[in-house]
């Protein structure tokens, strides 16, 4: 005979039980499985806030689009790349970057967005261009399982996050004026060269030493205020 106070432990606990397996089996929404938020209300935001063009041809994803398939034509965008610097036109070296990596502007997480850019800026505030040999000599960008891309640096100190928990659904399309790919691919690997290294970058930067350039990545995040973006002429304004 069993014992009741045994079976009476015994059913308390499976609800405890069940909630935990829940939480293991309850995974993360994908890119491909979520609808899009965004509105046409939304966009008198974006141009309000983010100073995009008259002539800047957008469109709302229907309720069966997804992030992953844009419409032919067009580029996804999201809401935390624009926060992270993105404008538009695009620059002429973020074009360049994601040509030879191959991927598409949607693949770029918060981190990576607003690492690209702030060096975009930081590089052209010292009146150079950053080269996609640079960019590779001061980190790398990587892809995780489900090919967003991050990146990752040894030596620089850089911290950036996005606050955002709802950015999954708000993505919209971009006219693909660019040439840009559209759909997802697979990350290629920048090439790394021999001939530059830290005392390069120095020299090109107009740093003094590592300290300085080192000072600089760090609070890299300022480069994408909406000054530093009309300073070396990537939007349209300067901000209130």
């Amino acid at each position: 005979m069993s014992d009741p106070a045994s079976s009476k432990n015994s059913s308390e606990d499976r609800p405890a039980q069940r909630s935990e397996v829940s939480k293991r089996t309850q995974k993360a929404p994908k890119a491909d499985d979520v609808i899009s938020t965004v509105t046409e209300d939304s966009f008198i935001s974006f141009r309000k806030k983010f100073y995009f063009s008259n002539d800047l041809v957008m469109k709302v994803p229907a309720r069966t689009d997804r992030a992953c398939f844009p419409l032919p034509g067009y580029v996804t965008v999201y809401e935390f790349s624009l926060r992270a610097g993105l404008r538009f036109p695009l620059s002429s070296e973020l074009i360049n970057i994601q040509t030879i990596c191959g991927v598409c502007l949607s693949q770029f997480s918060y981190r990576a967005m607003s690492i690209v850019m702030g060096l975009i800026v930081l590089f052209r505030d010292r009146g150079v261009v950053l080269s996609s040999e640079c960019l590779s000599r001061m980190g790398r960008l990587f892809s995780d399982t489900q090919g967003r891309i991050s990146f990752r640096s040894k030596w620089l100190d850089i911290h950036t996050r996005d606050p955002s928990k709802g950015w999954i659904s708000n993505f919209f399309y971009v006219q693909n004026d660019w040439g840009l790919q559209e759909k997802w691919g697979k990350l290629k690997e920048l090439y790394v060269p021999l001939h530059i290294g830290a005392e390069d970058l120095l020299r090109i930067l107009k740093l003094l030493d590592l300290d300085a350039l080192h000072y600089e990545v760090r609070y890299l995040s300022r480069y994408v205020d909406e000054e530093y973006l009309f300073k070396v002429g990537l939007s349209t304004q300067a901000g209130r």
